[in-house]
């Protein structure tokens, strides 16, 4: 099947360009002008999105930031964007962007920038929002629509900021998120939160998991993991 990816960029020319070349490619693509008609589309069923930083009315920090937390959503970001300064390609690569692509570019090193996004993605899209509403492993099933738990039979609700910690881990088995990381997909930016918090939060959660709290495991000086093996 054709991979599938959405431009969101609110420049018409630009997109019509981007969207020429990859589907000469042989990408299926779709076109948003803005991130506000891109919430209109169904985001978990792209292999890749390709999203402007700088659009008129909500940005795509926002857009992106919308996307990992209130909608948990992993689908693969890469960032388009005149905006070049070490502190933006932060912000971009803390809201969970894959690249960060800033412009003028050529067209030659966005599919080659595609490509390898693609290549090493897991990801796997959705044709229907509702296939990504459950997660499910050995004995936990996590429902995203309904933010509750069910354990060996037994369902149970988390505290919010535990929840997401939880669903961040389980849609991402096997990697390493550090303290920083974690703060910044699960809490507000706006909001000051010591990284200590994380732990005590964890830490709770691994309790009420019982055995399977055991799989969320810390490596020393890097940050905390969900052990799949």
């Amino acid at each position: 099947m054709k991979k599938k990816i959405l431009i969101v960029d609110d420049e018409e020319d630009l997109c019509e360009i981007l969207q020429f070349n990859l589907e000469s490619e042989r990408y299926d693509v779709d076109v948003a002008h803005s991130a506000e008609a891109a919430l209109e589309m169904n985001l978990g069923g792209y292999n890749l999105i390709l999203l402007d930083v700088m659009m008129g009315g909500m940005s795509g920090f926002k857009l992106a930031n919308k996307m990992r937390k209130k909608l948990q959503l992993q689908t693969p970001i890469i960032f388009l964007t005149a905006k070049n300064t070490e502190n933006d390609t932060l912000t971009g690569f803390n809201l969970g962007a894959d690249d960060y692509i800033p412009k003028p570019f050529s067209i030659k090193e966005v599919i080659a920038r595609v490509k390898a996004v693609l290549s090493r993605s897991a990801y796997h899209p959705n044709t229907d929002r509702t296939l990504s509403s459950i997660i499910e492993y050995e004995d936990l099933q996590i429902d995203l629509n309904q933010k509750m738990i069910t354990l060996s039979g037994k369902k149970m609700s988390l505290p919010k900021k535990e929840f997401e910690i939880l669903v961040l881990f389980f849609q991402n088995p096997g990697r390493i998120f550090s303290r920083e990381e974690i703060l910044s997909r699960v809490w507000d930016t706006d909001v000051i939160v010591i990284s200590r918090t994380i732990d005590v939060n964890i830490t709770r959660l691994r309790k009420k998991l019982g055995v399977m709290g055991k799989r969320i495991k810390s490596r020393s000086g890097y940050g905390y993991y969900f052990d799949k093996s």
